[in-house]
């Protein structure tokens, strides 16, 4: 009888029930090759065509973060357009809106938004917010949030909401300077829009917080104004307080803020958060002058402007941003009012969370805010 090495080829296999026993080439495998190769055919691209794609994307990555950047920017947009609607049901009525005046000439960016009262005589100056939105520096429009402008106008106020210039197209500092150009128009045009101009108050929300504080800290930081460039349109003296929500403050800890978060969900965090500096800033190196000046919690001091600032429970930056601006604006004696929320508070209330006027803890943001802005804009 024909005898056979006892380790065979993964390919053969013994068919008996012949004169004597035969090796025959075994099938499965080869239909294997076939099902993986049809099993990557079904996107329409060979197998080793698509780990040549990832390696391409993965460098380009590396060397850019304009891919990275649009796709974060079209997951914020969505998102805003999404509360955008969420939010109109809310709309109060009797606000009159004065849209797209360009603050900036020559600059296709530096467009503001005005909000008043509808019944406000043509005399009349009403104590006035300034609103730069968030949208990570890369996304976001001055009009994603004009439900929330409205409540606000209704109370009696002038309500000013920004466009400004976004990376990865343009960078910092050049919002910063958008906002100190747009507080020079609203002032030239006070009467139009109905603005007391000795009594502003700025506010923000997450990037747009980080641009309302740093405008702050400029205002009321000579040196640092001085080591920016920039020379402010308005006096500390105007600028009766601000309002920050969800806001980036210290952008060491946010650059490392993937180890708040564990696992896959802290490293996109991380991704996400460098792409969106690294687009803006022109860097994601922390040592940079970029980053440096943008973390206002470095240039407050005791002169800052009174504070309303708040973050949700649920919002990774709440602990390393907001929680300590808070914290080191009471070290130097700045009046504070905060709203924050024990770890377990339920439901648990995310990024942005006062725009989601659902939820009662957004309308008590709403109430201590207007009790905020009575109080300092006297």
């Amino acid at each position: 009888m024909t005898r056979f090495p006892a380790i065979l080829s993964a390919n053969c296999v013994l068919q008996p029930g012949r004169e004597g026993n035969v090796l025959e080439t075994q099938k499965a495998p080869a239909q294997d090759r076939a099902g993986r190769r049809r099993r990557w055919r079904w996107i329409g691209i060979p197998f080793g065509s698509l780990i040549a794609i990832v390696v391409v994307l993965l460098i380009v990555v590396n060397l850019t973060p304009r891919p990275g950047a649009y796709l974060i920017k079209s997951v914020f947009e969505r998102n805003a357009e999404q509360n955008k609607d969420k939010m109109e049901q809310y709309a109060p009525s009797g606000i009159a809106v004065i849209t797209n005046q360009q603050y900036r000439q020559g600059d296709g960016n530096a467009y503001l938004d005005v909000y008043f009262p509808e019944s406000t005589a043509a005399n009349v100056k009403l104590p006035t917010l300034v609103w730069t939105h968030g949208g990570a520096w890369i996304s976001g429009h001055k009009d994603d949030n004009e439900t929330y402008f409205k409540l606000i106008a209704a109370q009696g106020y002038t309500v000013v909401s920004l466009g400004y210039s976004l990376g990865p197209g343009h960078k910092y500092p050049t919002p910063i300077f958008q906002v100190n150009d747009a507080l020079a128009y609203i002032q030239t045009n006070a009467n139009d829009f109905h603005v007391d101009t000795a009594r502003f108050m700025m506010a923000g929300d997450s990037a747009g917080a980080q641009i309302t504080s740093q405008y702050a800290a400029l205002v009321t930081n000579p040196q640092f104004a001085s080591e920016v460039g920039i020379t402010p349109s308005i006096t500390p003296a105007q600028l009766r307080g601000v309002i920050l929500y969800c806001g980036i403050y210290d952008l060491d800890a946010f650059m490392d803020k993937g180890g708040v978060v564990s696992g896959f969900v802290g490293g996109l965090l991380q991704w996400g958060s460098h792409t969106s500096i690294w687009a803006y800033a022109g860097t994601k190196d922390t040592n940079s002058t970029a980053l440096t000046q943008m973390s206002s919690l470095n240039h407050a001091t005791a002169q800052f402007p009174p504070t309303f600032i708040s973050g949700g429970n649920g919002d990774p930056l709440t602990d390393h941003q907001s929680i300590p601006l808070a914290e080191k604006l009471q070290s130097l004696g700045v009046p504070v009012s905060s709203l924050f929320y024990p770890e377990d508070h339920e439901p648990s209330l995310a990024h942005e969370y006062q725009f989601e006027l659902n939820l009662a803890d957004a309308q008590t943001a709403l109430t201590q805010m207007f009790a905020f802005m009575k109080e300092r804009m006297v």
